[in-house]
């Protein structure tokens, strides 16, 4: 891997005046989402980015690969919102954690999978897509099996405000919406099974789609990201993934369950801790 080129000074001086910018016409005219509050338990800039990447990088990448579709385990880097908002390079952890000494092959690997193939896979999507964030832009295994379950029986339907205030009759989904809501950030592990239960409680994968992608751009710090728009479309059609079992409602888009999530770790241990406020967040 390469280094990143060192800063070159602009032959052009910026002008003073420029940077005269009245920050409050500009914040209105963006029409910012005044009813979702604060994130406190992360620190914007580079400085923090750097903080939070050695955090990571010294700590929970040991048994990354093994710890990190838990979300009662501290394994997740919590790095997204920093690249997102262009405060660290992806690029710059890729070259730490690939020259990081005495860390497991099989958690580098894990992570850099993650940081590297599917935020490719993300991007490329999103640019060459057109419909990415639209039905259409499932692939046509998907669209055919989701069309052929579209009059199934939905045993739950929610509206989108029920969703948002996290008013289902599942604890598990309810905890996992109010660690977005409250936090700025869902596990991701957590976030796959959100979306897809959105899918199973709506009418249709269209309107599944609209409800995910509103709910992630609205609350995650990361939000209207490519990753989130190709998270919401990989649960709900299938994109980037292959055709599974056929059942009631999803077809032979993969699906999860209460009970699968039981295996994988300590269900009301994760419930009690984002319910109980108890921040999984914090360093």
């Amino acid at each position: 891997m390469e280094d990143l080129p060192e800063l070159k000074t602009h032959p052009y001086p910026a002008k003073a005046e420029s940077s005269k910018v009245a920050p409050d016409p500009l914040l209105t005219s963006v029409n910012p989402q005044t009813g979702v509050p604060e994130v406190e338990w992360i620190t914007p800039g580079e400085q923090a980015a750097h903080t939070q990447m050695w955090y990571f990088i010294e700590g929970s990448l040991t048994d990354y690969e093994e710890d990190r579709n838990d979300p009662n385990n501290h394994a997740l880097s919590d790095l997204s919102p920093y690249y997102h908002f262009g405060q660290l390079a992806a690029h710059r952890v890729a070259l730490e954690i690939d020259s990081r000494p005495g860390t497991r092959t099989e958690d580098k690997n894990a992570y850099l999978e993650e940081l590297i193939v599917r935020k490719e896979l993300s991007d490329n999507f999103c640019f060459y897509e057109p419909q990415y964030d639209s039905f259409e832009g499932f692939p046509d295994w998907a669209k055919q099996t989701l069309n052929e379950h579209r009059d199934d029986k939905r045993e739950h339907l929610y509206t989108p405000h029920e969703f948002e205030e996290a008013r289902t009759h599942d604890d598990l989904w309810n905890a996992a919406q109010m660690e977005m809501v409250k936090y700025g950030k869902m596990h991701g592990f957590m976030r796959m099974y959100w979306a897809k239960k959105i899918l199973e409680w709506t009418e249709s994968p269209e309107e599944a789609l609209e409800i995910g992608i509103w709910l992630n751009d609205t609350y995650e710090l990361d939000g209207r990201d490519p990753n989130g728009y190709v998270g919401v479309a990989w649960s709900v059609g299938g994109v980037h993934d292959r055709a599974w079992p056929e059942r009631d409602v999803y077809g032979k888009v993969r699906y999860m369950n209460y009970n699968g999530c039981k295996r994988k770790f300590d269900v009301n241990g994760y419930i009690t801790s984002i319910l109980g406020e108890k921040n999984p967040h914090l360093l």
